[in-house]
């Protein structure tokens, strides 16, 4: 549930309502292609926030800057992001689907330019705000674009779950880049993107197949944001993303600054908050199945709370194995628990004809959770307290989160009852 977690599956499933391609036996090459362009393309908004994250220290060194200006490099991103995400739809039907997708990846590379050669905070937090707006139209037009290149059934499933994999492994994979990069210099964690984006970029122009006709603009109706499930849906995944980034944020500066790690060692550090979501991305389905999206969305909203509490209760232990290691293995069962339970349970309750208005209303929440969060726990950290009141602060958010899951919880056995 990062700055760029993947939407839910059933936007394609709306998407694919203007045409369908007859569908083939197998997938030929040329579908492969397409929907590892776009695979890649998530890949690469989800390295986007912990290659920046990682390098934040550095950043704020190499250019003078306190911590609560530097960590709008994140919190920039996540803002950009949400400013786009219902728009987007509206411009998918406006302009077609290929031109947004294509204009957004070319404005992305651009951004990461002008990013990596910027001398002055501002200029690289602008960018870092045009990066999240880029990112919030290839995200979701991506999944759009699978919805009307994959015939509808399995085959479709089976791209959704590809995309979704890719975009959950894409966190980790800028974890392992960025202490590569930032060994040569922390310009290379914002020029980095800029070729591969262009690479993507000519794939996509060549082998993205043309739209197949005007797609209609999910509309917003009151209803909709009277929806229960889709409210706490949006609550519990704002809560769970931005206390989640404030967690790494505190622990990169912790390791950094106050323990004298390098970077590498860093990130490697905040792996198990991480790995366990992408490994496990393939089973969420049988899990949700199982289990039912209200009591994983509780479970997934208890075990983080309960990481932050034990950090919060000795954070100024400088052993990895004994206070950081549980804390994040905790944050990461509660991703693998609640990650695509709440996005199922954001749109299970809706009429078919509301959930692609659904799905962006909710990625929104997903990123405020970040720019709200985020800036708090910099001032916390940064006003010479120590941890605690920052963890204080994370702690009480993560709860707000929980007592919204409990709440669906009751909603849930209420609906049961004989």
């Amino acid at each position: 549930m990062t700055a760029s977690s993947p939407p839910t599956s059933s936007t394609p499933s709306a998407s694919s309502t203007t045409g369908e391609a007859a569908e083939p036996a197998h997938w030929d090459a040329r579908l492969w292609a397409v929907l590892l362009i776009l695979s890649a393309n998530m890949i690469l908004d989800a390295v986007e926030v912990s290659l920046v994250l990682v390098a934040l220290p550095s950043i704020g060194t190499a250019l003078g800057t306190d911590l609560w200006t530097v960590q709008w490099l994140m919190s920039g991103f996540a803002l950009g992001f949400a400013a786009l995400l219902v728009l987007g739809p509206r411009l998918n039907a406006r302009l077609g689907r290929k031109r947004v997708y294509l204009a957004a990846m070319l404005l992305f590379a651009a951004a990461s330019v002008v990013g990596g050669l910027a001398d002055g905070a501002a200029l690289l937090i602008a960018t870092r705000v045009v990066k999240g707006l880029s990112a919030a139209l290839t995200a979701p037009t991506g999944l759009a674009i699978i919805g009307t290149t994959f015939p509808n059934g399995p085959q479709q499933r089976r791209a959704v779950s590809t995309y979704s994999l890719f975009g959950a492994a894409g966190f980790t994979v800028g974890l392992l880049l960025s202490g590569a990069l930032l060994a040569a210099h922390w310009r290379w964690t914002f020029l980095f993107p800029a070729p591969v984006a262009l690479v993507l970029l000519l794939l996509g122009l060549r082998l993205i197949p043309p739209d197949r006709g005007p797609a209609p603009a999910p509309r917003i109706t009151p209803a909709l944001l009277r929806s229960g499930p889709l409210l706490r849906s949006a609550v519990g995944a704002a809560t769970l993303n931005g206390t989640y980034q404030s967690l790494l944020l505190l622990l990169v500066f912790q390791t950094q600054r106050q323990l004298g790690w390098s970077p590498w060692q860093s990130a490697v550090a905040l792996l198990p908050a991480c790995v366990p979501l992408a490994v496990t991305v393939p089973f969420a389905g049988a899990m949700t199945a199982r289990w039912g999206t209200a009591r994983l969305v509780a479970l997934g909203a208890a075990t983080p709370v309960l990481g932050y509490a034990l950090y919060l209760w000795r954070p100024d232990d400088g052993s990895y194995l004994t206070a950081m290691l549980p804390t994040l293995l905790l944050v990461g069962a509660g991703f693998v628990l609640s990650f695509a339970a709440l996005n199922m349970q954001a749109t299970a309750a809706l009429p078919a004809a509301d959930r692609a208005a659904a799905v962006p209303l909710y990625q929104t929440a997903v990123q405020l959770g970040a720019v709200l969060t985020l800036p708090v726990t910099a001032w916390l950290l940064g006003a010479r307290h120590g941890h605690r009141p920052a963890l204080l602060f994370i702690t009480a958010v993560g709860a707000a989160g929980l007592l919204a899951a409990l709440t669906g919880l009751r909603s849930s056995h209420r609906q049961v009852e004989p």
